[in-house]
């Protein structure tokens, strides 16, 4: 459609917040222009389509605001609010107790069951997350929709040690409550609206992971572990493919308009929660027993490893993620790999505060190899997550990521003789000498662009 046509046709000032005054399509991108200036991606093709779904209704004789409409969120306001961190709380606890959980069952079975239940976590927190990219929170129904999914978290956070023993109903009866009552509520919400299709998906496909969640609740040992790991693969295999689903097809990304700005700042929120069950299993672990010379030493490490991860974390690929989602011929493409890349950060954080743990509270003495997997292991699963969003972002991986993994490895035989706070401290160094890599790199250098492959 030519600029000139679009300019008469979408024309509007009708509920006084923007005018706009001209559009532009390509086959990558969608510009509008404001009067208050120029808004681009995919933000401003939300835009465009509640243009023309207001016009289509102004055609049908309907409110311009009714329905769903009075619920959407404006694009210019496309921010993480005081409700999404709020939202946000619960999971700081939901991550204590999965950390808790593989602590007590330190073993291959403990940390694959731990993995299965992470993986429930981080979905149940990215599809709420979500709703604040499309919806208003300033509604009510939104905030009880989100406070609802909220304590829904909690009953599934507080059930997770236990999920794969006497609590795994109320683990998988409140994960399925979650994500299908998200996804009804939002049906009903966006009735006569083209959005309703994206989320009749969405809730079919949820209605499909739920019968092996279910069923996998009600049975005992390996087939639990069998039925829920099906689940978790249906619920993220489908978000990748396009929710293919009988007579409504496969949606496409247009479909699923993002906001760069909100996915990154939201992915950064979350990453500090991460961050933050470090810092509280630190102190309650170092106040736990005395402050000694050694728990003090353990406690500095522990904290220090905190910083760094904080640091190669934000260094570049963390800063610019939403300019690469604006910037990407498939911007969907380029979130969906950040969305899979951030729980294997996350899962590596779990392990590192099991790692503190231990090491504050017995930084001398011998080093089980079930401890040297979480102190050396829980890093370079962060590193190799973090490769991975670096990948997404620029389309490329720094070699010291790499170095890194490599060099953890490599010193992981030798450190069965070193006692626990060692050993944290050889995994430190290692990370430090990423972060210093990363500072020398960029020093003196032009800030580099997102570039994602594709």
């Amino acid at each position: 459609m030519a600029l000139a046509q679009v300019d008469e046709l979408i024309r509007t000032g009708g509920d006084g917040r923007l005018e706009l005054i001209g559009l532009s399509i390509t086959p990558h991108r969608r510009t509008v222009w404001s009067r208050a200036g120029a808004s681009t991606s995919t933000s401003a093709a939300a835009w465009y389509d509640c243009v023309r779904g207001r016009q289509k209704r102004q055609k049908r004789g309907e409110p311009v605001t009714s329905g769903v409409g009075r619920l959407l969120r404006e694009p210019e306001e496309q921010r993480a609010t005081f409700l999404d961190l709020f939202f946000d709380l619960v999971f700081v606890f939901a991550l204590f107790r999965l950390s808790h959980g593989l602590l007590n069952h330190l073993n291959w079975t403990g940390a694959f069951q731990a993995l299965v239940l992470l993986l429930a976590v981080w979905w149940v927190w990215t599809q709420t997350a979500g709703i604040g990219d499309r919806f208003d929170p300033r509604r009510p129904a939104i905030q009880l929709l989100v406070i609802g999914c909220m304590f829904g978290s909690m009953v599934l956070a507080a059930a997770a040690p236990g999920a794969f023993g006497e609590h795994g109903l109320v683990f998988a009866g409140a994960y399925v409550a979650v994500q299908v009552g998200r996804s009804l509520f939002l049906v009903i919400v966006t009735r006569g609206d083209e959005r309703q299709r994206t989320e009749m998906r969405v809730l079919f496909w949820y209605g499909v992971s739920a019968v092996p969640w279910i069923a996998g609740a009600v049975v005992q040992g390996w087939p639990r572990e069998v039925l829920w790991s099906l689940a978790v693969a249906v619920d993220y295999v489908v978000l990748r493919i396009g929710w293919p689903t009988p007579r409504l097809g496969r949606a496409g990304a247009a479909e699923f308009p993002l906001s760069g700005e909100f996915l990154a700042e939201r992915h950064r929120q979350f990453f500090i929660i991460a961050l933050g069950e470090l810092i509280l299993v630190t102190g309650l672990t170092f106040t736990g027993d005395g402050f000694g010379a050694d728990r003090s030493a353990a406690a500095v490490v522990a904290f220090a490893t905190t910083v760094l991860l904080w640091r190669i974390y934000i260094h570049r690929a963390g800063q610019v993620l939403a300019e690469a989602v604006t910037a990407a011929p498939d911007p969907l493409r380029v979130a969906v790999s950040a969305i899979y890349a951030h729980p294997v950060m996350v899962a590596g954080i779990v392990a590192i505060s099991i790692g503190d743990e231990l090491v504050i509270e017995h930084p001398l003495g011998h080093t089980p190899p079930a401890w040297v997997a979480v102190i050396l292991g829980g890093p370079a699963l962060f590193l190799a997550g973090r490769a991975t969003f670096e990948y997404a972002v620029f389309g490329r991986v720094s070699r010291n990521r790499v170095a890194g993994v490599l060099a953890l490895a490599a010193i992981s035989p030798a450190t069965v003789f070193l006692p626990p706070v060692l050993v944290a401290t050889a995994s430190a160094l290692v990370l430090a000498g990423i972060a210093l890599s990363d500072a020398a790199r960029a020093r003196g250098r032009p800030p580099e662009p997102p570039s994602p492959p594709g």
